[in-house]
């Protein structure tokens, strides 16, 4: 292409077109935060600012100045903006793949192809149809096929980057609605892509050398990657990550790869999405590309291509009475056409109209592949019928088109409910749906306590599995360095943050390594670094944000080599009790005695014993709806403990017998005017018809009259089981705990659960307690203190 021909251009302007183009990308970035501040508040996201900065700096505002003009729009200027954008392309594409959960894409193709194919056929269709208007509106004489074959590319195009740097700004990238427009729109763009770079292979012999070469260099490129991947991460093993240089070969390969496909007349956007996403997700080489290109990519790099694209756009072009018309027949075609064939896909998939809106309206946007055309089709002197003025029509359409529908799908995204919809307990999830989950440690000690749970709740492969580890680390005070920047070891840059927790760092992720390599479930790594007195709120904020359904924290006692637990930092069991209190989610304790009790099932040769206490409330009831999860694991058996009171011996509740999604109908109907006791024997019977009856679970009923036989029955199954999962409370007066409190020593795990966890019972195995998401202020336990 153009932008890699000129690389060595040597430009004679008045002014150096390098210092021209910095210029313009310092004033962008200015102007678009200035916009940000400004629509924000508004709930206008970072891509409509960006745009609207470029407008303004470029030709329509700013540009039309003579001084201003003569200084941004040289006549080499042109060429430095396309090789930048061209390096920002290639970086972002890449980063993009490598932020793709493979394992949800791979899950849902046959849903986002039908969303991304609805929109795009009705486009090809309709754009077919019309496009002899715009030949002869546009006066064009040759080459039919090649204007026929952009308008339709330009209709059904929707612009990933674009897509997901705006659900991404809302918060919303974890919702399905989101993830579903992302990975829809992925899908689009990658086929308009494949099928405009098919049809131009055979313009010639040499674009089909071409590409048989650039497939080859990209199959090779693969393996390349594999080899050093694995090569880099047994280098240097005391350090979290790459050295600069070696992560300089992973990028040099990909932008030469890239190059040698432009010049050769393809685009490298899907080459670059597919090099990220095959990439290798374990390892070092993998945090590195991630930590090294996300802030970069979000700050710098995003925000300067799309105010470039903004930059072209040139308001005079909206003087012609025919060329207003042509622009307001091809933005109302293509959004018409895109809502359309998007509502039917939908309708056809079940999805509710609320989503389908959405996602019709986020897939309308463009401004990426689209403006590989207009540059492709400017460069290429077979396409006789492209003019500057054809040119600067199809770039105002591409504009305007996001600069209308981008604020239409903000404000679409900003209305509270879309996101109130998510699941904030188990109880609510089916065993088959996907689980989202926060894992917290503190220590290498923890993690892999947390294993054995993450590998416990993922042992169906039809039940996925999100789960997110988050590193909190105390903040100590300040240290202070006489460093320069120069001065730091090669990879320095990120010495300040890591600094904190470094050594735990290096333990962890060999840890998470090791784990994924095994179970093969993806683990996605977080940091919080921060006072004790304030992790509650980043891990709360981190659930919310990632729609997680259970958070996971661990005990602030571990378990020492005789087997007794011993009492570690104050903060830990401080920051548990915030978050019992203010998590936006249901949250687990685990109590790990890894040494006598609860093992990773996952490459286990011995069964896990896993014992569920049922005495009634929401909480037992959450915490049987975890268990739910943990039996089908090939490798645990599960058996469920309800305690009844020795009156109810004699009373014998008839079984639900349908246990089919009616058993869900019939438990929220009772919710509604039912009490607490109907509630948990519904939940029991429809628990027995679908789990008990087939054998997968065990069922044991104990009748006890007060909390001393209760804690006799614990001391007789004690060692039984290798993990007890019990709710915290939520169960009122009950009479099954009276007197349980008077030993009570840790009120944050509840009555049963610490009497579990206590010394003086002399138990060995590991205990889950589990606290169902409290809706109001009122149905929270724990006070901060």
């Amino acid at each position: 292409m153009e932008a890699t021909d000129e690389i060595m251009c040597r430009p004679v302007d008045a002014f150096n077109p390098l210092i021209a183009t910095s210029f313009q990308v310092a004033c962008i970035l200015v102007v678009s935060h200035i916009f940000h501040l400004l629509l924000k508040p508004l709930g206008q996201p970072g891509p409509v600012a960006q745009l609207l900065a470029g407008i303004v700096v470029g030709p329509s505002l700013l540009s039309r100045i003579d001084k201003v003009k003569e200084f941004f729009l040289q006549a080499s200027s042109a060429k430095y903006y396309k090789f930048f954008s061209l390096m920002c392309r290639i970086l972002f594409m890449f980063s993009i793949g490598l932020e793709t959960d493979v394992a949800y894409l791979w899950r849902n193709l046959r849903v986002e192809s039908t969303i991304a194919g609805g929109g795009s056929i009705l486009a090809t269709i309709l754009g077919a149809s019309v496009s002899w208007f715009l030949i002869h509106a546009l006066k064009v004489v040759k080459s039919y096929f090649s204007f026929v074959l952009f308008f339709i590319a330009i209709l059904a195009n929707s612009a990933s980057p674009v897509v997901i740097r705006l659900v991404s700004e809302l918060k919303f990238e974890t919702s399905q609605v989101g993830r579903l427009a992302i990975y829809s729109s992925l899908i689009n763009e990658m086929y308009c892509i494949f099928v405009v770079s098919l049809i131009k292979s055979f313009y010639g012999w040499r674009k089909i050398g071409n590409a048989v070469l650039s497939g080859s260099s990209f199959v090779l490129l693969i393996f390349l990657y594999k080899y050093f991947a694995n090569w880099f991460n047994k280098r240097h093993l005391n350090s979290i990550y790459l050295t600069n240089s070696e992560a300089f070969v992973i990028l040099f390969l990909l932008v030469s790869l890239s190059i040698y496909m432009e010049w050769g007349g393809f685009s490298s956007i899907m080459i670059c999405f597919l090099l990220g996403m095959l990439f290798p997700r374990e390892g070092k080489t993998f945090r590195t590309l991630m930590q090294k290109l996300s802030y970069t990519v979000n700050t710098f790099i995003v925000p300067v291509y799309l105010g470039y694209t903004g930059f072209q756009f040139d308001v005079s072009n909206l003087g012609d009475k025919v060329k207003v018309l042509v622009i307001a027949l091809t933005i109302v075609l293509s959004t018409a056409c895109k809502i359309a064939g998007t509502l039917a896909a939908c309708y056809y998939l079940k999805i509710p109209w609320n989503d389908g809106k959405i996602l019709s309206f986020a897939l309308n946007l463009k401004g990426n592949f689209d403006l590989v055309l207009l540059n492709v089709a400017t460069s290429t002197p077979d396409d006789q019928w492209w003019t500057p003025e054809i040119h600067s029509l199809f770039l105002t359409i591409i504009v305007l088109n996001t600069i209308i529908l981008g604020p239409v799908v903000a404000c679409l995204l900003n209305n509270e409910k879309v996101f109130s919809m998510y699941h904030t307990c188990l109880e609510t999830i089916h065993p088959d749906t996907e689980l989202r989950l926060i894992c917290c440690v503190y220590s290498p000690r923890h993690v892999s306590s947390h294993f054995c749970l993450i590998s416990a709740l993922s042992g169906s492969s039809t039940a996925p599995i999100t789960p997110h580890l988050m590193h909190l680390v105390e903040l100590p005070k300040k240290k202070k360095t006489k460093l320069m920047y120069h001065q730091l070891e090669d990879g320095g840059q990120f010495s300040d943050e890591e600094d904190y927790g470094r050594n735990d760092a290096l333990e962890i992720n060999d840890a998470i390594d090791s784990f994924t390599s095994e179970t093969k479930i993806m683990l996605r790594q977080g940091k919080v670094v921060s006072v004790f007195s304030n992790i509650y709120e980043d891990v709360c904020n981190g659930a919310e944000d990632l729609r997680t359904s259970i958070i996971l924290l661990p005990f602030h006692k571990h378990q020492r080599i005789d087997g007794q637990l011993e009492g570690g930092k104050v903060g830990i069991r401080t920051t548990n009790q915030k978050v019992l209190r203010h998590a936006p989610c249901s949250v687990g304790i685990f109590v790990d005695r890894s040494q006598t009790g609860f093992q990773q099932p996952h490459g286990s040769q011995s069964v896990q014993n896993i014992a569920t206490l049922f005495f009634g409330g929401p909480d037992d009831r959450e915490a049987l709806a975890c268990s739910k999860r943990v039996a089908l694991h090939a490798q645990a058996r599960l058996t469920v403990v309800r305690f009844l009171h020795s009156a109810a011996a004699g009373g014998e509740t008839s079984w639900i017998n349908n246990a089919s999604h009616k058993n869900e109908e019939v438990i929220m109907a009772i919710s509604n005017q039912g009490t607490e006791n109907e509630i948990d024997n519904a939940v029991i019977e429809s628990f027995k018809n679908s789990y008990v009856s087939t054998g997968k679970v065990g069922y044991v009923e104990k009748y006890v009259n007060d909390g001393v036989q209760t804690a006799t029955v614990l001391r007789e199954i004690g060692d039984m089981y290798n993990l007890f999962i019990v709710g915290r409370g939520g169960r009122g007066h009950c009479p099954l705990t009276t007197g349980m409190s008077d030993w009570e020593e840790c009120p944050e795990l509840g009555l049963v659960g610490d009497l579990l966890a206590s010394s003086d019972m002399n138990i060995n195995s590991s205990v889950l307690v589990i606290q169902r998401h409290r809706g109001s202020e009122t149905d929270r336990g724990i006070i901060d203190e």
